[in-house]
């Protein structure tokens, strides 16, 4: 009798540690976009961030900066510059600014239009599922899209606002462009430094609002790390910021990042390789939202061309 009651003491104390720590399930069924798909309809992910660089753009008509033949940073060489990154250096640009407003000029963001991987992520706020988009694109088509500006951290900043370097007075976007586009050095009409648009360079501070949202990542359910080469930091260390159990997709033509796909224990890295847009397509299928993304994107158009369109004669 003293030891079955002690087996039984041992089994309740078992018991009672079993539910007070209780195993974390698995998110996934395995390690699919099928899988992925299947955990959003359940409802299991329902405060995704996502993350995004250059090739989500690409397919409007930008250039990312490290396709060999086609990156920004293989078309630079007319400019002479010591390396490419130069042309985003902060010490660089005070001293010789024409091939980063002859690129801007090049980039403009107001000439584009938005992808199917902007509008996916601007459903994806639309069902009340995205918690955040991080991006290191300054080309604004986040906003192009409709993505309301809270859900949106530009990382590295964007061409939406400009300042002076000197003493920070504000000008108007189209203030620069008139600039830009005349092949004009645009200077600070109260100190007389250069303006430029209030993109973050090498050599400067990250905005804040960077800083001050990385807490997202200890709500988030879901990660989607889409178009990056994950090679600049601090962005590409984000994708260490979610908890153990949380899925990470890669959406990507090519394996990036510091994911564990190989490792016999994964249970949560994705890797989606190939083009991003149709990758996008692919998973919407999935998720039997192919109609709504189409919508948004009809929708989208009407609201360029709406905006774009000549003034009435006559009429301002």
């Amino acid at each position: 009798m003293i030891l079955l009651s002690k087996l039984l003491t041992t089994l309740n104390l078992s018991d009672t540690v079993s539910k007070a720590e209780p195993e974390k399930q698995r998110v996934l069924k395995d390690t699919t976009i099928e899988s992925v798909a299947e955990a959003i309809k359940e409802g299991k992910c329902k405060k995704i961030i996502v993350m995004t660089g250059a090739g989500i753009s690409v397919a409007a008509g930008i250039p990312d900066f490290r396709t060999p033949g086609t990156g920004l940073y293989d078309n630079l060489q007319k400019y002479n510059l010591p390396y490419p990154e130069a042309v985003f250096h902060i010490g660089y640009f005070k001293q010789r600014p024409e091939p980063f407003y002859a690129l801007a000029k090049e980039m403009w963001p107001s000439t584009f239009r938005p992808t199917t991987v902007h509008f996916f992520i601007k459903l994806l706020e639309k069902k009340n599922i995205l918690l955040r988009c991080f991006t290191q694109n300054i080309d604004t088509l986040e906003r192009v899209a409709g993505i309301l500006p809270e859900n949106v951290i530009e990382a590295h900043g964007s061409f939406g606002t400009s300042s002076c370097i000197g003493c920070d007075e504000k000008v108007t976007e189209e203030w620069l462009k008139e600039k830009v586009f005349n092949d004009e050095i645009p200077k600070c009409l109260k100190c007389g430094s250069l303006i430029k648009p209030d993109i973050t360079f090498f050599g400067q501070n990250l905005p804040k609002r960077f800083f001050s949202s990385l807490g997202d990542f200890d709500e988030c359910d879901l990660l989607l790390v889409i178009g990056t080469s994950l090679q600049v930091h601090p962005f590409a260390g984000l994708v260490e910021n979610p908890g153990n159990n949380v899925p990470r997709v890669l959406i990507n033509r090519e394996e990036v990042g510091n994911f564990r796909f190989k490792a016999s224990d994964n249970e949560r890295d994705v890797k989606f390789l190939g083009d991003c847009q149709d990758n996008i397509k692919h998973l919407a299928k999935l998720l039997g939202w192919e109609d709504e993304l189409n919508d948004l994107i009809v929708e989208g158009e009407k609201r360029h061309l709406a905006q774009n369109q000549p003034a009435p004669e006559g009429k301002l």
